[in-house]
């Protein structure tokens, strides 16, 4: 008799895609609508995303290079903030996906769990907009030259500032990923004491990635994500699933 392959939470295989695809769905939903939301306030965003080069004590000019550029450039800066809008329902989403393989007790950290994925990221977001960013500007328009003019493309410079700032995000987002992988039972506090070391090399490699190449905005990247990895192991203890 064929037998049909279930997980841990007694669901066929097949329907455990099918859920997977309509979480999915979901998920492309919600960052749609958050697109459109943030379309309708394009030009203010637009705004305050030209603050970092306008404080700067010698700010570059900003060029629209290509025909279409403007149009490309405020759909790409309303799909990223679509992305931020919709982390909410992109938590739950992967929450809800993973809940059944979960105990009864430990699904009432739902809202926590997506409350604090969202602010997690908000924090990330604000460190990149007000210190990062900042730092990184001042520090590429001032390795010029007397007879070079500073004059960036528009679409480059948006590129960078929203990578830099959806990077930070991201990396922010370290203890909540931490907390789904344990109350699953991949990580655990002792595998993170472990790698700590492995850990840190990791951390200093990706923010020299994300950030210019000096020492100090290296610094101001990794500390906090030192700090961060500390807090996901004290999280990784209360989360962790037993077994």
């Amino acid at each position: 008799m064929k037998k049909t392959v279930t997980n841990k939470s007694g669901m066929p295989f097949l329907d455990h895609l099918e859920e997977l695809r309509w979480r999915l769905i979901k998920s492309i939903i919600g960052i749609v609508i958050g697109s459109m939301i943030i379309f309708l306030f394009i030009d203010q965003i637009f705004e305050i995303m030209l603050r970092p080069v306008k404080i700067l004590e010698n700010p570059p000019k900003l060029q629209v290079l290509k025909v279409h550029g403007m149009f490309m450039l405020k759909w790409f800066i309303s799909l990223a903030g679509g992305f931020i809008l919709a982390l909410p329902v992109l938590t739950y989403q992967l929450w809800k996906f993973i809940a059944p393989g979960l105990l009864k007790n430990e699904r009432r950290y739902a809202f926590p769990v997506i409350f604090f994925s969202f602010i997690a990221f908000l924090t990330g977001v604000l460190f990149a907009y007000f210190v990062i960013i900042p730092f990184s500007m001042e520090f590429f328009t001032s390795v010029g030259y007397v007879d070079v003019e500073n004059n960036f493309s528009i679409n480059y410079y948006f590129s960078y500032l929203i990578w830099i700032i959806l990077a930070a995000g991201l990396v922010f987002e370290l203890p909540v990923l931490v907390v789904i992988l344990s109350s699953i039972g991949l990580v655990t506090p002792p595998f993170m004491r472990h790698y700590q070391r492995h850990a840190i090399v990791v951390i200093l490699i990706l923010s020299a990635f994300i950030t210019p190449p000096d020492p100090i905005s290296l610094l101001m990247m990794s500390i906090p994500l030192i700090i961060l990895y500390e807090i996901s192991i004290w999280l990784s203890k209360l989360f962790v699933k037993k077994v």
